[in-house]
């Protein structure tokens, strides 16, 4: 299948919504005397990378997956290479911390990159991913002798990293968590127990894996406050820095999956293996979402480049197959008004779904770097808003957006050797791992939204309400559809705080019932929402740009296109904010219905 990354589309979306100048300001960027012309050509080498080298792999993954024999997983030689050729052109380490040998570019010109690491080859995606994860929990809760023991390695993609959460008893609730970590009366322990569902947990790729596990010391408290963070390395490190003996983990089997079949999805176990604490004890679910928070940026950003991916070739599958007749022409079917129809859904989606995970990545960078302590906090907030909206609304958005893809191929569509059904299949795990998205919801329902009732997502909508006035002048149409979002927006955001405060707190809901039955609809309808916002600040700085307010860097085509991308938002997407907040406000009709009904 095709792949051309959206090199005009991403740097766009860079300024406009990834607040790029702002980042740019940052010491960080400074002090490597980084600007816009070289974020772009960045980015231009990034995408010949994975046109080039990764996107052809991606079907070849598919049909050699990774092969569990003799305790080793093998993958297939394509992939091996294209993993060297990555690290070797120092990918690896694009957003790593260059005092450990990265190149410590900020997170937005890195997660720009990864929509085309991830669209190029989601399942190879997945190993520097994970690393640079685990790069990002050691750095910020190891000692001083775990970061320079690991990161240089890590870094440069030498080693790779894993996170061992799950359990076949401890899912999603991590309460149950049962490995065991006995002091061995030097320092170290030992980690005993097993663990599900690790990606990319073994694999001959790199040289050592670095395995961050959650296990309970012998004295540990129940539930979370008892968890702690072990670093578990595949191959023990000598004094010297090398690799010494093998460490006692092992996979003892791999998942057959739906999708991303080069991507192993090992059972690990850990028996009586060396670990090494880090920071303090029962605080480990505290460093592991360190990791979590990054990867469900990452995850938002994957169910959004397979959905890119499939929308390219059903758009050039569409302008090649003839078939029916308009006028006695036989025709392509991009000529049927449906099959347009389609299209204009994908292509508005994306666009949306780009800017949000852009403006998401750039709050990393300022919630880390900003000089100013209530700035810092406030990105900080807005950043801790977006995740589950970036990973839920993404995700449930790409396999919708697949499933059209793959409908405009019709039969072929579902044929495997036409390749979208892959990338259906492939895409299908984002709305599960990295919390499943109705966990997603929940965590946008409670505090971060509740919280000084409700201030900060009425803050993000009054933004949008900013936008309007300007948008009036040539758009009047697209302002009234934007205020009647945003009011409609804040009726659900009042709803939830009353939810909230009306109803007590149950196990399975700690704000309330309703709450919870409103949730899933609540952050498809501030997805949505936030979408429309971001999409009428495209639209109006492409109307700059056409009257000379902002420099035409993109030229004449592209910013009528990307009003044309705005106005078919508006027309097809954002009208499903009426039925989410009708949803919102109708969860007393759920929660009547008695659960033996079910």
């Amino acid at each position: 299948m095709r792949y051309q990354a959206p090199l005009n589309e991403l740097n766009f979306a860079l300024r406009v919504h990834g607040k790029l100048a702002d980042v740019l300001q940052l010491p960080a960027a400074q002090d490597l005397a980084l600007d816009a012309d070289t974020v772009a050509a960045v980015l231009d080498e990034a995408a010949k990378f994975a046109e080039q080298s990764w996107a052809h792999t991606n079907r070849t993954g598919d049909l050699h997956g990774a092969k569990l024999a003799n305790g080793k997983v093998h993958t297939h030689a394509d992939l091996a290479r294209a993993y060297r050729e990555f690290c070797e052109a120092g990918w690896a380490g694009l957003r790593a911390p260059a005092e450990f040998g990265g190149q410590g570019l900020p997170t937005l010109v890195s997660a720009a990159c990864e929509e085309m690491w991830c669209a190029a080859n989601l399942s190879l995606s997945l190993l520097p991913m994970l690393t640079l994860g685990a790069v990002d929990a050691i750095r910020k809760h190891g000692s001083a002798e775990q970061q320079a023991a690991y990161l240089p390695k890590m870094c440069a993609g030498e080693w790779s990293g894993t996170m061992n959460l799950s359990e076949p008893a401890a899912g999603s609730d991590l309460t149950h968590v049962a490995t065991q970590a006995t002091p061995d009366g030097n320092g170290a322990y030992r980690i005993t127990g097993q663990k599900i569902f690790i990606t990319w947990g073994e694999q001959e790729l790199t040289e050592n894996i670095i395995h961050l596990v959650l296990a309970r010391l012998p004295d540990a408290a129940a539930g979370v406050q008892g968890i702690s963070l072990f670093i578990v390395p595949k191959f023990l490190i000598n004094a010297d820095g090398s690799l010494g003996a093998r460490n006692a983990v092992q996979v003892v089997g791999l998942e057959h999956k739906l999708g991303i079949h080069a991507s192993p999805t090992c059972t690990m176990q850990f028996d009586g293996a060396t670990g090494y604490l880090v920071g303090r004890a029962g605080k480990g679910l505290a460093y592991m979402f360190t990791m979590m928070k990054a990867a469900r940026l990452n995850v938002g950003i994957e169910g959004h480049a397979v959905a890119e991916r499939a929308y390219q070739n059903a758009r050039a599958y569409a302008a090649e197959r003839v078939q029916g007749a308009i006028d006695g022409r036989d025709v392509a079917i991009i000529a049927h008004p449906d099959v347009r129809r389609m299209l204009v859904v994908q292509k508005a989606t994306l666009a949306a779904q780009r800017a949000l995970y852009l403006r998401a990545a750039a709050l990393f960078d300022l919630a880390d770097g900003l000089a100013d302590n209530v700035a810092r906090k406030q990105a900080e907030r807005e950043l801790d808003f977006l995740i589950p909206i970036v990973k839920a609304w993404h995700t449930d958005n790409g396999v919708s957006l697949a499933s059209l893809a793959l409908q405009i191929y019709g039969g072929a569509g579902y044929v495997e050797e036409s390749g979208v059904a892959q990338l259906l299949r492939d895409v299908r795990i984002t709305p599960i791992y990295e919390g499943t998205n109705g966990i997603q919801a929940a965590d946008l329902a409670g505090r971060k939204t509740t919280g000084n009732q409700g201030a900060l997502p009425l803050k993000l909508l009054a933004e949008g309400n900013e936008l309007t006035a300007a948008l009036a002048t040539t758009q009047p149409t697209l302002a009234h559809a934007l205020r009647h979002a945003i009011a409609l927006a804040e009726q659900s955001v009042a709803h939830m705080v009353d939810y909230a405060q009306r109803q007590p707190a149950t196990e399975g809901s700690p704000f309330g019932e309703n709450a919870a039955f409103a949730a899933h609809a609540y952050l498809q309808q501030m997805g949505t929402t936030l979408g429309a916002i971001e999409l009428a600040r495209a639209y109006l700085a492409a109307a700059d740009a056409l009257v000379g307010k902002q420099e035409n860097v993109f030229g004449e085509p592209f910013y009528h296109a990307q009003q044309h991308t705005a106005q078919a938002y508006f027309a097809h997407i954002l009208p499903q904010a009426d039925g989410l907040a009708a949803q919102v406000t109708a969860v007393q009709g759920l929660a009547d219905v008695p659960q033996g009904w079910y």
